[in-house]
């Protein structure tokens, strides 16, 4: 069989779909398939929360006090571009479990790649620490898109609902560690050695490693190979074609600093334009691929328009862990006694607030089945995400005055960001699998992150408008008008919407 992406559609053969384990031994109730994959999902989210949680703050700290002392914005920005960094290399890392590695061994590598990250940033020199970075988002590049594929696997195609609700009861199990993680890392981070706080999620890491190299015998032949092997003529192409963005990518940045120019944002302008770069090939490809059937084609076209939505809501969500963070720093009352509250702390309300909601967003799902489709449920969720952005609106008004405000506000505005990510994010994940090309599956979920990548790069770039001060209250309603234009857009076009995704 030809496994070139131009090879005639006479040459195609149906993908054998992988048989999950016939193991009938369970833990608590739950299969040890899906107790292994949450628990590598767990510890990964561990890791990347708990970077999360430190990185505005340390690089944003001044030098004098060990931090980065890059300054508000420009730290705002750097934690944008590496929440699009990270999203971005889901879709070769997608690419990569499709046609290289398959998704189990892709998700071992990726898993491997994320602890040495953390090692680097435990080690306290500037290099260390963006190669740090870079390690980390290479390393969930593989580890993300392949971890969904393979949890897609053990649910019928057809089986809208149920899929829709597994993937709310898996998004909520991994939010433990969520909450778990900034108050470890945050605490050895802004109270002990923010080195310490980066490294010490390298051991969470490694456990989670292990513990998935034990369970990998209870996946069957669930992402034991790719689902289309990637010949030798397009190996060679896709090589090629990352040589000349990486060396262009070089020759760039090279000429700026050479020339003395080279300035941060020079970086993030770049950064911005290869996510729109890859948006546009990724859908290209894909309605152009011989592989892709045109009942799959149409199902993509449809999909662009959830893809613009997931950017806007990742836009959105970018917000709570620099802009709410700084609002946490030098707005908000932290003190109880004598002990101050780290600012960190505050990004475990979210998965802390998810926990608690996402059973009654599953079984909201599942009571209300079929009867609201996808669309509706995204529309949910940038409601939500946009109500959060009115409360801090209201929240910076009441701080105006120079005086610290309640912690309520932020505790307010995070419970609405965990409904509107448990609206959309799940669902969006869900969604993606359902339309997926039979063999782009890993890939689809990669261009499904592409979006939060758009939308995390524009989201870090915006509060640079605001230069080193928190922003005002028309800052957070012109984010929150997007938010409900673009949910009105959805919750009216889902009837048509749906009916194009065939969901």
């Amino acid at each position: 069989m030809t496994t070139d992406a131009t090879a005639p559609v006479a040459d195609k053969q149906e993908p054998q779909p992988p048989r999950p384990s016939k193991s009938r031994r369970s833990f608590l109730g739950w299969p040890r398939w899906f107790i292994t994959l949450f628990g590598t999902d767990m510890w990964e989210r561990f890791s990347f929360y708990g970077m999360a949680a430190l990185l505005f703050l340390y690089a944003s700290e001044p030098k004098a006090d060990g931090g980065l002392g890059l300054g508000n914005s420009t730290a705002a920005a750097l934690f944008g571009v590496y929440l699009s960094t990270v999203f971005m290399a889901s879709l070769p890392g997608g690419w990569i479990g499709d046609r290289i590695l398959g998704a189990r061994r892709a998700v071992l590598y990726g898993g491997i790649t994320i602890a040495l990250g953390h090692c680097f940033m435990a080690v306290p020199t500037v290099p260390t620490f963006y190669g740090g970075l870079g390690l980390l988002a290479v390393g969930t590049g593989l580890l993300k898109p392949n971890l969904a594929s393979m949890l897609a696997a053990f649910y019928p195609r057809d089986a809208h609902a149920e899929r829709d609700a597994g993937f709310s009861i898996f998004y909520m199990s991994i939010q433990i560690s969520a909450v778990v993680a900034p108050l470890v890392t945050g605490g050895l981070g802004e109270l002990v050695n923010w080195h310490l706080g980066f490294g010490v999620a390298a051991l969470g890491m490694a456990i989670g490693v292990l513990q998935y190299v034990r369970g990998s015998a209870h996946f069957g032949d669930v992402g034991n190979e790719p689902t289309r092997r990637a010949g030798a003529a397009e190996r060679r192409r896709v090589l090629r074609g990352a040589l000349v963005i990486v060396a262009a990518v070089g020759l760039v940045l090279g000429t700026d600093a050479v020339a003395g120019t080279l300035k941060f944002r020079h970086v993030l302008m770049l950064a911005g334009l290869f996510a729109i770069g890859s948006t546009i090939a990724c859908f290209t490809y894909l309605l152009r691929s011989r592989e892709v059937t045109a009942e799959e084609r149409g199902r993509v076209k449809a999909y662009i328009w959830v893809f613009l939505a997931a950017a806007i809501f990742w836009m959105i969500f970018v917000q709570g862990g620099s802009v709410f963070s700084l609002f946490a720093k030098v707005s908000t009352d932290r003190t109880i006694g004598d002990f101050t509250i780290p600012a960190s702390w505050f990004q475990s309300a979210v998965p802390l607030f998810m926990i608690a909601v996402a059973p009654v967003f599953a079984r909201l799902w599942v009571r209300l089945g079929d009867r609201v489709g996808a669309p509706a449920k995204l529309a949910c969720g940038l409601g939500f995400m946009g109500s959060s952005l009115v409360v801090m609106a209201l929240a910076t008004v009441a701080a105006s005055g120079g005086a610290d405000v309640s912690p309520l506000w932020l505790l307010v505005a995070y419970l609405l960001q965990a409904c509107g990510e448990m609206s959309f994010a799940p669902v969006g994940m869900s969604v993606t699998t359902k339309v997926a090309p039979a063999t782009f599956i890993s890939q689809m979920i990669g261009v499904f992150w592409l979006a939060a990548a758009l939308g995390a790069g524009v989201g870090g770039q915006a509060v640079r408008f605001s230069e080193d001060n928190l922003p005002g209250p028309g800052y957070f309603l012109v984010m929150a008008g997007l938010a409900a234009v673009v949910g009105t857009a959805l919750g009216l076009a889902s009837g048509r919407l749906r009916r194009g995704l065939g969901v």
